[in-house]
């Protein structure tokens, strides 16, 4: 082949491989936001998530089991029963092994992620155990007690507790920095709590400016920034090493969970209302709103798939709200049987 050719074909190649990025970057540009919704079903309630990248498994808390989404093939295929107020799920993938905080029963159940049966039960958390986590260099888990306002901390391997920590105010979620602490949002302080995990202490709190019952709870851990999302609509960013202020962002109502795309540099709340609150961290100090998307009202907690950057949020429909009463003064509405439904959404923008 001569050089005149060869400079031809070269020149071709590459415009034909320019043509295939820009087509891929255009259909993902396109699909960002786009809302896939599989009506899965099923009685109850719900709460936290989870999900299992490896085995592209979402675990979905519904008041008396978990149920078991598989997002390759958009079904339900397994409940695990035995977690009796089901609020959280935390994967422990290099023992093989899942944790549920079951609010009724003041315990932990342990099931086998690749079986998916149940293996143990740890009974005497504090009560009321509602965000759960796990640790892994120190191979242990966390439940974070929302009635008795502590947590309890549990050997994961030979599944005994092995202490107990309390805290200043009532706690929400939480999140590990990978460097030995913990942090969990104090709902009902308007503060932020670092616990020392080697020593099992409180080694800090912090008031959150401008922040009303802080729920949800993220990290980015390689610029140590810290995510809550609040109930008078604002998502507040806190330094993890001095607890400074950073910044606050408006975001959407009713949130109840938010999750850090490390690799996209996005925070995504998820709103009760109906919505997701997008926000770029253009640098560790700046950060601004790129996008609501629409998803469905009561949609409020949410977990992410951090290599298909797809977030997912569970809700239902629901019919009228029972009349207001002494007891309820703030009833929620009927669930409509048959359409509770499982929500992926692409959070792939490119930055």
């Amino acid at each position: 082949m001569n050089s005149v050719v060869l400079k031809y074909l070269l020149a071709a190649i590459t415009c034909v491989l320019s043509i295939a990025s820009a087509d891929t970057r255009t259909t993902a540009a396109s699909t960002f936001g786009k809302v896939d919704r599989v009506v899965v079903g099923g009685a109850g309630g719900w709460d936290l998530l989870a999900f299992h990248t490896a085995r592209q498994h979402l675990f979905i808390s519904r008041g008396d089991r978990v149920q078991v989404f598989d997002a390759t093939t958009g079904k339900i295929i397994r409940d695990i029963h035995g977690t009796s107020g089901v609020h959280g799920i935390s994967l422990a993938e290099d023992l093989g092994l899942g944790f549920t905080s079951n609010g009724q029963t003041n315990s932990v159940t342990v099931f086998e992620l690749e079986s998916l049966n149940v293996v143990d039960e740890i009974k005497g958390t504090g009560e009321n155990p509602d965000a759960i986590l796990y640790d892994a260099t120190s191979k242990r888990v966390f439940t974070f007690n929302a009635r008795s306002q502590n947590v309890t901390v549990i050997n994961a391997v030979n599944k005994s507790i092995v202490t107990s920590i309390a805290l200043p105010g009532q706690p929400e979620l939480a999140v590990l920095d990978g460097k030995g602490h913990i942090f969990v949002n104090l709902e009902d302080k308007n503060a932020i709590t670092r616990i020392d995990i080697a020593s099992s202490t409180v080694s800090a709190t912090w008031l959150l400016d401008h922040c009303e019952s802080p729920t949800g709870l993220a990290i980015d851990v390689k610029h140590t920034r810290l995510f809550s999302v609040c109930e008078n609509h604002k998502m507040v960013v806190t330094d993890a090493g001095s607890g400074k202020a950073i910044a606050e962002v408006d975001i959407g109502g009713g949130p109840d969970g938010v999750v850090f795309d490390a690799k996209r540099g996005l925070v995504i709340s998820s709103n009760g209302e109906g919505s997701l609150s997008v926000i770029h961290e253009a640098t560790p100090n700046q950060y601004v709103q790129v996008a609501t998307i629409p998803t469905q009202k009561g949609a409020r907690t949410i977990t992410l798939d951090e290599v298909h950057h797809v977030a997912y949020l569970v809700s239902a429909e629901f019919g009228s709200s029972p009349p207001v009463t002494a007891d309820k003064p703030q009833p929620r509405p009927s669930q409509i049987p048959g359409t509770f439904s499982v929500l992926a959404v692409n959070v792939d923008q490119q930055h």
